[in-house]
């Protein structure tokens, strides 16, 4: 695997840990708000829909900026795309408590700001998603264990931030968490411009500068449709995250309803976020000796059941302890597919392509949250998580037979992507 066989005395691996730190502070505040806003969405119109709305007014910007980004991404430099996002996107938030305190916040201009956040935050998320890999190479240290540290941070801030977010909205409010939210963009960006190095000036035959902005959408798109496990991969996620955007927009209004206080919907983010930290920090260990395809399929359905138990209001504890080993099953899967994706992502195209799967795998959260919250008013909170749960446990299990599925045993590295012909010049569809 890349970077196992690194020149110790050329290891250097600071510039990783800088992405590390600025990530864990970046997702704390993001956690904060993940909380927050909801949470005043509810506190102001008491409506489950407007709550689901919200939720896909959040995604959407995502999937815009995924597709029109990537290449801005790819074109710009993975650094210098990650610093501006940061500081954009703390301007963007800081607007909401600042509005707040001097003419007023209506909803819609929340929604606006909702969206604008998150258009400049996504080209920042692939810009370091896209860097990780140089960073681990440099560092010396197997690719695996470095995206399972990346996720082992996502999760360990799901499990710090909201509680946190819980008391910190009963002791100082909303609009003030969000200032947070805005200081910790900040905070990111100063370490990655600080301890990050600029990179090196790209050679002539991959610089994409003079390329049309479409043609290099193009090759990112002719890369997905000819890597059938990647293509295979991305359907899956799509329709899971469509149900997990559902289940999103419930958690709030279930704890609302049930429990009553935003601190429990701050232990209920908490409890999933423990289980998937512990199992992806046994994966940093454990993980490059695993079957990718059994791992990865298992873990997967071991998500779907604790759905059902949330359907039957079993009380706080129970709900907990189901979330708990929802979180197990998820903490392997994402580092198993970021490494999937580098294996076969030349560095040339990272950005375009990560951007447009991010995009592609997000196209169906909106959706998911706005049918999660009316279904809620529709249907009701406990026929709502069946069908999820009967859904989330079909397209699961359908993963054993899939054939495609068993190429994910088999590495294929980013300079082999690339003697196959998908490189990002000269490339026509």
């Amino acid at each position: 695997m890349q970077g196992e066989h690194h020149n110790p005395a050329t290891r250097n691996r600071t510039p990783l840990f800088a992405l590390f730190a600025g990530n864990a502070v970046s997702l704390v505040g993001n956690v904060l708000a993940l909380v927050a806003i909801p949470w005043f969405v509810l506190q102001t119109t008491g409506s489950a829909a407007l709550t689901g709305v919200t939720g896909a007014v959040a995604a959407l910007p995502i999937i815009i900026a995924g597709i029109l980004g990537g290449t801005i991404v790819d074109r710009l430099g993975f650094r210098r795309m990650s610093i501006i996002a940061d500081l954009a996107s703390g301007v963007t938030v800081a607007l909401i408590p600042l509005l707040h305190y001097t003419v007023g916040l209506a909803f819609w201009q929340l929604l606006v700001l909702v969206f604008l956040g998150g258009l400049l935050d996504a080209p920042g998320t692939t810009a370091r998603i896209s860097l990780l890999p140089d960073l681990a190479d440099l560092a010396g240290m197997r690719r695996e264990r470095t995206n399972a540290i990346e996720q082992a941070i996502s999760r360990f801030s799901f499990l710090l931030g909201p509680p946190l977010a819980g008391i910190l909205i009963a002791a100082i409010g909303t609009s003030h968490v969000l200032w947070l939210n805005a200081a910790s963009f900040a905070v990111s960006a100063a370490l990655m411009a600080v301890l990050v190095p600029a990179p090196e000036p790209k050679p002539a035959s991959t610089d994409t500068t003079n390329e049309r902005y479409i043609d290099g959408l193009r090759v990112a798109v002719r890369f997905l449709r000819e890597n059938r496990l990647v293509m295979a991969l991305l359907v899956q996620v799509s329709i899971t995250n469509f149900l997990d955007a559902a289940i999103s927009v419930i958690y709030p209004i279930y704890a609302e309803r049930e429990f009553g206080r935003a601190l429990d919907l701050g232990f209920m983010f908490a409890a999933g976020a423990a289980g998937a930290l512990t199992t992806t920090l046994l994966f940093a260990v454990f993980g490059h000796r695993l079957p990718r395809r059994e791992t990865y399929i298992w873990a997967f359905v071991l998500t779907s059941f604790p759905v059902v138990v949330l359907a039957f209001y079993p009380g706080l504890y129970i709900v907990l302890g189901a979330l708990l080993v929802r979180g197990l099953g998820a903490g392997p899967l994402n580092p198993i597919l970021s490494t999937l994706e580098q294996d076969r992502i030349p560095a040339e195209l990272r950005g375009r392509v990560f951007g447009l799967m991010m995009a592609c795998s997000w196209l169906t959260t909106p959706l998911g949250r706005v049918i999660g919250g009316y279904s809620v008013e529709g249907v009701g909170l406990s026929a709502t998580l069946m069908a999820i749960a009967a859904a989330y446990l079909t397209t699961t299990l359908s993963l054993l037979i899939w054939p495609v599925m068993h190429e994910m045993n088999q590495p294929l590295v980013g300079d082999a992507a690339r003697q196959q012909g998908f490189v990002a010049q000269g490339q026509s569809t």
